[in-house]
């Protein structure tokens, strides 16, 4: 217990308890649970990215984007809900299975809407399989694995996140938007075939699993622990800005920006996840010596660098650009961070809920705030977005320094 005090008030990360061995078939479960989180990124730029020219088809407004995303993300809390519950009761990899297959089906579902009413049908199983996926892996790695591999995890989702945009921009030039739906889908369906082969590398660590799933907190008891409701509204503050830029920084170009051909406008969607890929790749060597809160301070400290560039008044797109490429590298190390401090913050008892709670709150702030700024947007403009983006990083710092206060005041039960 005192080593796990000193621990948090240093804001470095213990060593993860029960880290599976490294041979060659545990480097492999590795292998395939980075590819796992390439299925998660793949889907999440998409509507982003296509949306200036889906509007358009659809014949809806250019706020109308958030309601779409609203309902994925709506499905997500759902899922991450109910993940403590289903994490003791079903093992992580089908857990997986299941939740990726879902979001095939979303995707072929997005890829053929005639109909703007359409995709609210398809965005159900396109947010659930996200949702228990994201819960699912990110207690496993919190629980197995050090801050390293935590921050490695999500920098593959920034794989899968910026070849989306890409995906989207060579279907906007070669077909139509809904042909970078279908082509996603077929990645996907690649993705969970390999999983399905990759099934007996998980029975290695399925009995400590097992353990672990026995004796976890639920939702109500984990909500009175010290320090755990700031740390969930940060995590609001930080996907609320997150996701605003996921969703808008396409439209933020058009609507800025003279000249840009759709193509162009689509591919700024890789932005934002190609600074987060880099933040993550970077964090990942450094963060077993730094630490989470360190990382989570420095990385805050770089995003408000970008948010700053973005509002530089410049003719030209490079700057804005840039601007937008170090955001992410800021973000990169945050959600990572703060998934992989649960284990040692609240106790293993707490982790699965917490990270639930987690997931549940950041896409609580991924559903309501990016639709906010749809509105926001549509009557003072787009360029307002560095505003809106500076509110959230300054919250999602203040809230964490907060909890971390509170937290190394208390106790928690391991």
């Amino acid at each position: 217990m005192l080593v796990r005090n000193l621990e948090r008030k240093s804001g470095r990360s213990p060593p993860s308890e029960g880290t599976p061995r490294h041979g060659s078939m545990g480097s492999l479960l590795l292998a395939v649970i980075y590819l796992i989180f390439i299925s998660l990124g793949l889907p999440d730029s998409l509507l982003g990215a296509g949306w200036p020219k889906m509007q358009m088809v659809f014949g809806v407004p250019s706020s109308y984007a958030g309601y779409v995303s609203m309902t994925i993300s709506c499905m997500t809390v759902v899922s991450a809900l109910l993940s403590p519950r289903v994490i003791r009761r079903f093992h992580t990899k089908w857990i997986v299975i299941v939740s990726i297959a879902m979001t095939v089906l979303g995707l072929l579902g997005f890829s053929v809407s005639g109909s703007y009413w359409m995709l609210f049908l398809f965005a159900v199983p396109y947010g659930l399989g996200a949702g228990s996926i994201d819960s699912a892996v990110n207690h496993y790695v919190a629980s197995h694995y050090p801050s390293s591999v935590m921050n490695f995890l999500h920098c593959f989702y920034g794989v899968g996140a910026v070849v989306s945009p890409a995906i989207m921009s060579l279907a906007l030039r070669v077909a139509r938007w809904n042909e970078g739906y279908r082509w996603t889908s077929y990645i996907q369906m690649a993705i969970l075939l390999v999983c399905l082969l990759a099934l007996p590398l998980w029975k290695r660590n399925e009995e400590q699993t097992e353990e672990d799933r026995g004796d976890g907190a639920g939702i109500r008891e984990t909500l009175k622990v010290p320090g755990v409701l700031l740390t969930l509204i940060a995590f609001f503050a930080y996907c609320a800005g997150e996701a605003t830029c996921f969703l808008w920084t396409p439209s933020f170009f058009a609507g800025t920006k003279t000249g840009l051909s759709d193509e162009i406008i689509a591919s700024f969607g890789s932005l934002i996840f190609g600074g987060l890929m880099l933040g993550r790749l970077i964090s990942g060597f450094v963060s077993d010596r730094l630490g989470d809160r360190r990382l989570i301070r420095i990385g805050i400290g770089v995003e408000l660098l970008g948010i700053l560039l973005v509002f530089l008044p410049v003719q030209g797109y490079i700057i804005t650009a840039a601007g937008f490429v170090v955001i992410g590298s800021g973000m990169g190390p945050v959600y990572p961070s703060i998934q992989h401090m649960a284990p040692s913050n609240f106790g293993k008892r707490y982790s699965a809920a917490v990270i639930g709670l987690q997931m549940a709150s950041a896409y609580l702030g991924s559903t309501l705030m990016p639709m906010v700024f749809g509105n926001i947007q549509q009557a003072v403009g787009i360029g307002v977005m560095p505003v809106y983006l500076l509110i959230f990083a300054a919250a999602n710092l203040g809230l964490l320094e907060i909890a971390y206060r509170i937290i190394a005041g208390g106790t928690i039960d391991v």
